[in-house]
This record gives C-alpha cells, structure tokens and sequence, in this order.
C-alpha cells in the first residue's frame, strides 16, 4: 500500500525555477541538472539528488527534498541520469546502476565552477546504489568537500533485487519497470536506429532478462551476472569514510539488503542504518512509518516539525544534513 500510494497520491510543490544545466561526464554524454542556489551558494551545504530507475528530477521524492532543503538553506542539484529527464537524444547510451562515476563528474563541476565549499550526496533506489558506490570508491580519497550521504531503500545488492522483483507479488512493479525500459530502448533506436537492435527485446519476460540483453550487452558487461557484480555498492560500503545514513523498510517489496551486506553495514562505524517496519519502496508516508525496528530511536533533529508534511524520509534526510 505504501509503495503504490507513493506513486497514485499527486502532490503540489512550491519551488523557484531552476538553473538548467547540462555537464559533461563522459567523453561527448551530458548529464541535466536542475541546479537551485541559494544568495551564498559557495557556503551553503549542496545536495545533489540521484532518483532511481526510470525516474527523473521530477519524481516527486526528487522535488519534495528539494522543497524541504531549500527551506532549510541548503542548495539543490536535481540529477537526471542519462537518458533521464527527456535527454535521449543527447547520446547515444544507455544507463545502468554502476554509474557513479558520472555522480562524481558532476561534483567536481560544481566545486570547480561554483565554489561549492560543503557537498551532499542523496538517492533514491537505483540511485542509492549510485551514490553508497560513489562514496565508497571515494573512501578516505574524496574531495574535502564531501561531508555526507544518504541513501534511501538502496538497491545496493543488485541480483538479490532482481531477483526479488520477479516474484509473483512483485509482477506488478516489474512489468511497469519492462515497459518504461522497452519503451526507451524503442525510443533510443529511432535516434540512434545504427546503435540499438530492438530485437534484443524480443522474449523478455524479467529484469534480469532486460539487463542481460540490453542494460549489460550495451554497456560494457560480459553479462547480467558481470552487471550486477561490479555495479553494486554492497563491495564498497566498507569504505565509506564520511557520515552516512541508510533508511530501509522492513516491508520493502523488492529492495531486499542481504544478511552479507547488513554485516558489512554494521561494521562501518560511519554509517547510520535505519530499518522501518513500514514504509513500502522509497514511500514512508505518515510520521507513523518511521519507527526504527527494535528501537524507538530517531535519526537527526526529528523533533523539528518545518519540514513534516507526512513524508518522513525526506524529513529524515534533511534533518540529517543540517548538521553539515
């Protein structure tokens, strides 16, 4: 109930229009940022938000963060991955869960072009991963102006997930996700009809399936297997050196986190882990969802009710990055 009313419930938000920008983070592939500064952008805390798959810097949890950072003084950078965000035509390429080094592209842009003296890095689901990879690739090596991260219902072990939403119960949110990626396949062939085959849609009846014959064979992979491996973050969170948080529900449909990964978590004294019970998939609407399990804890300044409109992870994430 949670994960489908966080997609049926429509919400109105208040934002000043944005500086678009396109930056480069590969050779010939740009990336849309929607960038929202604030009077002093160079001393203002910057987050900059990945969404997860098949999303965009206008899903709404992208513009409600957005809404609650910039009340807290905070500059926002609203990342759309490639391809996202109605830039298909601008490459031709694809994107996938392994890239982080597009992320950090578009961190030292704005630390070389604006000065940024404080960053932030968020995301949600499939971008989650993006930056927990980011983070810990980093490591002790990150810019010095890289303070802090926060991932919420990470997708951080790529082949448990996939797996995951192929279960009966989950059909529902896997065939949307197989129609929202054929049909941006079908859309990057009609650009680019010399560089995409659409009959390596043919038969695809699974995630897995799409990232074996598209997201892996199209992106520099040997395979799903090779893909999911070198994507997910789970082999470099131990190497997170800034303070992080990590919110996950308990009820998650899909997003499971293995036993393997929790451990490694754990033993990261930087990382802050918060598991509802409730909450559904990147939802956790109603301030009633967000009881850690096993503890009645809190994460940050959770008594600070500006930035309550009943959806509590974005209340969580921003209360968090205040102390930065």
């Amino acid at each position: 109930m949670q994960t489908v009313a966080s997609f049926l419930i429509t919400r109105r938000f208040h934002l000043p229009a944005p500086e678009e920008r396109l930056i480069e983070v590969a050779p010939g592939i740009q990336v849309l940022c929607h960038c929202h500064w604030q009077a002093d952008r160079a001393h203002a805390l910057t987050v900059i938000i990945v969404h997860g798959l098949e999303g965009s810097s206008d899903s709404q949890y992208m513009l409600g963060v957005t809404e609650k950072a910039l009340a807290a003084g905070m500059n926002v950078i609203r990342y759309n991955q490639r391809n996202c965000g109605g830039t298909d035509a601008l490459a031709p390429v694809l994107y996938h869960s392994g890239l982080s080094n597009d992320v950090a592209a578009v961190a030292r842009e704005v630390i070389a072009r604006d000065g940024v003296s404080r960053l932030a890095l968020v995301g949600f689901s499939m971008g989650g991963n993006i930056v927990l990879k980011l983070a810990g690739e980093w490591g002790s090596q990150a810019p010095p102006q890289f303070r802090a991260v926060v991932a919420v219902c990470p997708a951080i072990d790529l082949a448990t997930s996939a797996d995951a939403l192929h279960e009966p119960a989950n059909r529902i949110y896997e065939k949307y996700f197989l129609w929202a990626l054929r049909r941006r396949m079908l859309q990057k062939a009609r650009l680019f009809p010399d560089h995409f085959d659409v009959s390596r849609l043919r038969g695809i009846r699974s995630l897995r399936e799409f990232d074996d014959n598209v997201t892996a064979y199209y992106c520099g992979f040997t395979g799903v297997d090779d893909y999911y491996d070198r994507a997910s973050a789970a082999h470099v969170v131990e190497w997170i050196a800034v303070p992080a948080l990590v919110l996950h529900a308990a009820n998650d449909p899909f997003v499971h986190i293995t036993a393997e990964t929790r451990r490694k978590i754990s033993s990261n004294q930087n990382i802050t882990f918060v598991e509802t019970a409730d909450g559904g998939h990147c939802a956790f609407i109603g301030s009633s969802v967000g009881s850690p399990v096993g503890s009645p804890a809190r994460v940050g300044n959770s008594s600070d009710g500006r930035y309550d409109d009943g959806y509590w992870a974005e209340r969580e994430i921003v209360n968090f990055l205040r102390r930065f």
